[in-house]
């Protein structure tokens, strides 16, 4: 007998592999200034730990689209967890800066390996608007995650459990996608035109595919640069960080659940432009803004970001269909890539901006206040970039249907 694709167990698995790649990320962020005081590293050396989360993703995700037709979903979600139990594991018994560069490339290539599998697999199991629903349904836990794992990174500091063991909770969510995973039927490819790496390269060279792949280098920085370092650059503005952080991703993963009715409304274009403008004034406002008032910023903020991720992805499966797997996951990457290029030019903007604040003769939470508003106002860039390309895309799109999203 045939065994049917069971399409909840496949979404569920997936959702708990993009929970993990929310812990690790907010998990990370809370940690960040214990690593630092215990192993002696500076912001830069902090960034380019970072950055390896971020380069390991990219890496595994354009592997991974390039053999999404060939191997299935079903072994890439295999590698993806082989890789986050090393990382895991080598993070809690790291003895350094080298340690702990190595553990976080390996959580970094797990989570690039669940987006490889799983965009396209959910674009293979649905169509149309019900993908897009399904997509922001899909990408609404990886902020939820980010919420559990920061408000567990915050219980657990407080219980003055050690980052060793707020780094093992990452494995819950890891081990529960296996077990939904195990045994089951995955889907096949949608569109066999679509298997041809030829075509999709030819359809990754059209002039929107390109343009794409620059917004979302700066959508995806804009989205992860303040949340990454919540915890070094707002830690002395009267508000908590991890509340911070866990209240713009606990918005966001409201947000994506009801993203339906938004993209329908708005279009994919209105939503980008929409959001950039609210992401420049939420990053804005949390530069200038001290006490609770930042909480006030954070909703703001999340309003901006919380459709970037699924809805660049939605616009490659619907624009450029033909692109593939390949062409989501290498959408993707990018979008990781710039976040990790970026880890360590914000370490050093902190670095930079903590030596001028302290020739000004600031010392202690004044110092690390200025030093953390003078960075978030050079993040603000990003986001103001945003606006005039997505003000680009509205009206190139303006009138345009976008295709049918068939091939993957």
């Amino acid at each position: 007998m045939t065994q049917t694709i069971n399409k909840s167990a496949l979404f569920n698995g997936s959702c708990f592999a993009l929970i993990t790649t929310g812990l690790s990320f907010s998990i990370r962020a809370g940690i960040l200034s214990q690593l630092g005081s215990e192993f002696d590293l500076s912001g830069e050396q902090l960034g380019h730990i970072n950055s390896m989360w971020f380069y390991g993703f990219p890496i595994s995700m354009i592997i991974g689209g390039l053999f999404y037709h060939s191997i299935g979903p079903k072994n890439i979600m295999k590698v993806a967890f082989v890789a986050h139990t090393l990382g895991v594991l080598l993070t809690i018994f790291a003895g350094g800066y080298v340690g702990l560069l190595i553990s976080m490339l390996c959580i970094g290539l797990g989570t690039g390996c669940t987006e490889a599998a799983c965009n396209p697999m959910i674009a293979d199991m649905f169509s149309g608007e019900k993908m897009d629903k399904m997509l922001n349904r899909f990408h609404m836990w990886f902020p939820g995650g980010i919420v559990m794992g920061a408000l567990i990174s915050k219980l657990m500091t407080n219980l003055d459990l050690g980052w060793q063991a707020q780094m093992g909770v990452i494995m819950i969510p890891a081990i529960t996608y296996f077990v939904l995973f195990l045994g089951k039927k995955f889907p096949e490819p949608s569109a066999k035109e679509a298997t041809s790496l030829g075509s999709n390269l030819k359809a990754m060279m059209s002039p929107l595919y390109v343009f794409l792949i620059v917004c979302m280098a700066l959508t995806a920085i804009s989205e992860f640069g303040p949340g990454q370092w919540v915890e070094v650059i707002l830690g002395s503005s009267g508000a908590d960080p991890m509340i911070i952080l866990a209240l713009t991703a606990g918005l966001v993963t409201v947000l994506r659940f009801f993203a339906g009715p938004v993209v329908s409304r708005l279009g994919q274009t209105g939503v980008l432009l929409f959001g950039a403008i609210f992401a420049a004034l939420g990053i804005y406002l949390f530069s200038v803004v001290t006490g609770p008032v930042a909480y006030a910023a954070a909703i703001i903020y999340a309003l901006g970001y919380a459709y970037f991720w699924p809805v660049m992805v939605g616009a490659v499966a619907q624009r450029v269909p033909l692109s593939s797997a390949l062409g989501m996951s290498v959408i993707g990457a990018v979008g990781m890539f710039s976040s990790g290029f970026f880890q360590p030019v914000i370490g050093n903007w902190i670095d930079n901006s903590t030596i001028e604040n302290t020739a000004k003769g600031l010392t202690g939470e004044a110092l690390q206040l200025a030093t953390g508003q003078d960075t978030l106002q050079k993040m603000m860039l990003f986001p103001i970039i945003l606006i005039v390309l997505f003000t680009i895309f509205y009206f190139w799109q303006k009138g345009k249907k976008p295709a049918v999203a068939a091939a993957h």
